[in-house]
C-alpha cells in the first residue's frame, strides 16, 4: 500500500463551483457560488492540494474563469493544479507565475506533444498531462472530441519528458458516484513510469483505500461530488490515503 495525495476538486462554470454528471455541461449542479470560500473550506479540512478545472475554458480553448482561479489562489496557501483551456506556453507561464503549483495539459497533450514536452522541460514539476477517457478512448475539447487513442498511447508519449503526473479521468464515472475505476487506473500506472492521479467516480473511503492498495504507480486521487454531498469525511479520507 502506498500513500496517496488527495485532491479535492473545484470545477468552475460561469465563475461558480459546480459538479458535472458524466462530463456534460448541461448537467451541472452548483455547490458554491464563491470558489474562494470553497477553497478555504478544503484547506481548513486538512487537504494539502486543490484540483481546479476551468470547464468553460476547456470548451473555449482559453481561460474563461481567470478571476475565480485567481481568487482561489489568493484564498489559501495550499498547493494547486489547474486544467482547462491551457494550450500555449504563454498560458503556462502566466498561470505558474500567478502561483499555481502545476498546470494540466489535456487537449494540447493530444494535438501538440512538442509543446507539452517543451513546457515540462521549462517548468520542472510544473506540468501534468490530463488523459480523459470514455470506453477506453481518449477525449479532448471538453470531452466532446474523440481521438481514437487509448490512455496508454497518449501517456507513453511523455515518458522521460519531465511530466510530473498523468491525471487520468474515467469520464463515464465522473460525478456519478459509481466508484472509481481502479482496474483501468492501475493498468495505466503499470504501462508508464509517470505517476498517475485517479479521477472520476470516487464515492467512498473504500475507493481511496482501493487505489492506495492497487500499486506503486498510483500517486493520488481527485475527489469531487462525494465531498460536496458529505459521503466522504475529509479526516477519514486522509487516513485512508496513508499506508
Amino acid at each position: 500500500m502506498t500513500a496517496l495525495t488527495l485532491y479535492p476538486a473545484i470545477d468552475l462554470k460561469n465563475g461558480q463551483c459546480v459538479r458535472l454528471l458524466h462530463g456534460r455541461m448541461e448537467k451541472a449542479t452548483v455547490y458554491n457560488e464563491d470558489p474562494a470560500d470553497q477553497a478555504r473550506q478544503f484547506a481548513d479540512a486538512g487537504f494539502d492540494w486543490i484540483h481546479i478545472v476551468d470547464l468553460d475554458g476547456a470548451f473555449a480553448g482559453r481561460s474563461r474563469n481567470a478571476d475565480a482561479v485567481a481568487a482561489i489562489l489568493g484564498a489559501t496557501g495550499v498547493k494547486s493544479q489547474l486544467g482547462g483551456g491551457i494550450r500555449d506556453m504563454a498560458a503556462v507561464e502566466r498561470w505558474l507565475g500567478l502561483g499555481l503549483t502545476r498546470v494540466i495539459l489535456g487537449t494540447a497533450a493530444v494535438r501538440d506533444p512538442a509543446f507539452v514536452a517543451e513546457a515540462a522541460r521549462a517548468f520542472p514539476g510544473g506540468v501534468a498531462v490530463g488523459v480523459d477517457a470514455r470506453d477506453g478512448r481518449v477525449k479532448t475539447d471538453g470531452w466532446d472530441g474523440d481521438t481514437g487513442h487509448t490512455p496508454a498511447e497518449i501517456a507513453k508519449r511523455y515518458e522521460d519528458q519531465g511530466v510530473a503526473a498523468i491525471v487520468f479521468t474515467d469520464i463515464s464515472r465522473d460525478g456519478a458516484l459509481t466508484g472509481v475505476n481502479v482496474e483501468a487506473t492501475a493498468a495505466l500506472a503499470d504501462a508508464v513510469a509517470i505517476p498517475v492521479i485517479a479521477s472520476g467516480g470516487v464515492a467512498s473511503v473504500d475507493d481511496i483505500a482501493a487505489l492506495a492498495g492497487a500499486g506503486e504507480g498510483i500517486d493520488g486521487a481527485i475527489i469531487g461530488r462525494a465531498l460536496y454531498d458529505g459521503r466522504i469525511d475529509p479526516a477519514e479520507a486522509v487516513k485512508a490515503a496513508q499506508p
